[in-house]
């Protein structure tokens, strides 16, 4: 069996993180060191682009096109001492998406990795400031990156004419004050400025006009993480690292009922069936798969007949759902698919930024019209009700994607589990409550739970 490259996580000590020192003897700093003094910034966003890197918040958006909409001075010996423009660059590490940790993973257990990340990130984008917005409660998170930030300081890798070159760059940790909308990156920006934290509309996109209406590149932290690995050993090293038609490795994970939840480093494209038998041990004893979501908890239902489907952006999309994350979230046959969609949807309904009424009004006359059902109240019209809210609070409806989100378990929950919600409403409970078995509404653990895995 061909041993897996794991370049992400291989270096990820969460007892005790590297040192910068250390993190340089393992060969750290060696793609910004090729960044900053063997290469252009058009030729670190040419790299960026062959090795066909795409978003892994969820969005799957190529990073080379992204940071390619950001205005750049021409690349010639003439504009050397021109002044850039002010730019920014922001990592999104507000992991609030439930059943969602793997950034949790690389920011504690590897903070050099991002610190180096976002150095060529600025390079390339010729950002002078950056910051990396981390989800509140990430407290030994915050404590490790600022270690990190303070030891790039001291030996010259973050500040004026880094490493002796013309390049400048500052970096902050900024800890959010929390809400899950942060995670959208024009509201993450507008949480950035003091504002709060509503979504912009688009266009103008930050590239051209973000954080103080200056040129912004907002990127996931386990995208950016992928960078000094790219540079250090090219576009098609990285390519081949999946057989999968999208390139690069993924962290994937696995939470809910099943025997060992965690977090893996995989090649793109590894299926469904194999992260969740194969390392997440498959499901508690006694226990049988019912279903689950791809990619976290906005993310539609997949049924064990999608088990053998390729986890990639692709894929998952032609069989209904979105990656997303990468993170599933399993349902077992003990479990009633209305109550874990309750669940989710009063989160959301919690975290709306209650800025257009289909999510302000949406989310939670869906919470009301489920937990009737759950309560044993429902009635017939109100499956009626739920289709229409999910068409109510679907794409092109709502002022950002929270509410399409919210919706995608609900839709396809009613789907593939009707006869659970007929159920309810027919016998004033669902089977599981018949056959006595104890309900587990908490299907959806803690985004912080889990056990890491590299």
């Amino acid at each position: 069996m061909t041993e897996i490259i794991r370049p992400l996580t291989h270096l990820v000590n969460l007892q005790s993180p590297l040192s910068l020192s250390d993190y340089i003897s393992e060969g750290g700093y060696q793609g910004a060191n090729k960044a900053i003094h063997d290469f252009s910034p058009k030729q670190v966003l040419d790299l960026v682009s062959d090795s066909e890197l795409k978003g892994r918040g969820g969005a799957g958006f190529p990073t080379g096109m992204k940071w390619g909409c950001v205005p750049m001075f021409p690349d010639n010996d003439e504009n050397d001492d021109e002044v850039p423009e002010f730019k920014y660059l922001v990592a999104n590490a507000d992991e609030m998406e439930p059943g969602t940790f793997k950034d949790r993973y690389l920011l504690e257990g590897a903070p050099h990795q991002l610190v180096e990340a976002m150095i060529i990130g600025a390079h390339t984008i010729a950002a002078n400031r950056g910051y990396i917005f981390l989800r509140g409660e990430y407290h030994l998170a915050a404590k490790r990156l600022q270690r990190a930030i303070d030891e790039a300081y001291q030996k010259n890798w973050l500040g004026n004419n880094i490493q002796g070159t013309k390049f400048s760059f500052d970096l902050y940790v900024h800890t959010s004050a929390g809400r899950y909308i942060c995670g959208e990156e024009t509201a993450l920006i507008n949480a950035l400025e003091g504002r709060r934290a509503t979504p912009r509309a688009k266009p103008p996109f930050p590239q051209m006009s973000g954080l103080f209406g200056k040129p912004t590149v907002v990127n996931n932290v386990e995208t950016l993480c992928n960078l000094p690995h790219i540079l250090k050993h090219g576009a098609d090293w990285f390519k081949a690292l999946s057989p999968d038609s999208d390139a690069g490795t993924k962290i994937y994970a696995a939470c809910g009922r099943v025997k060992s939840p965690g977090l893996w480093e995989l090649p793109m494209g590894t299926t469904i069936r194999e992260i969740l038998y194969q390392h997440a041990g498959g499901m508690a004893d006694g226990l049988k798969l019912r279903g689950l979501l791809p990619g976290g908890a906005s993310t539609d239902f997949l049924l064990p007949e999608h088990l053998d489907t390729p986890m990639d952006f692709a894929s998952i999309s032609k069989v209904g759902s979105r990656l997303g994350t990468g993170g599933l979230i399993v349902l077992d046959d003990q479990n009633c698919p209305v109550a874990m969609v309750l669940n989710l949807l009063k989160f959301f309904a919690q975290e709306s930024c209650g800025f257009c009424t289909p999510c302000r009004d949406g989310t939670p006359w869906a919470v009301e019209v489920l937990t009737r059902i759950e309560n044993g109240k429902g009635r017939k019209e109100d499956l009626d009700t739920l289709h229409n809210l999910c068409d109510f609070m679907w794409l092109g409806k709502t002022h950002c994607a929270l509410a399409p989100g919210a919706v995608e378990p609900l839709k396809s929950a009613l789907r593939y589990f009707i006869d659970e919600f007929e159920q309810h409403i027919d016998n004033g409970c669902c089977s599981y409550q018949q056959q006595g078995v104890t309900q587990q509404t908490h299907a959806v653990q803690p985004s912080h739970g889990g056990q890491f895995h590299g």
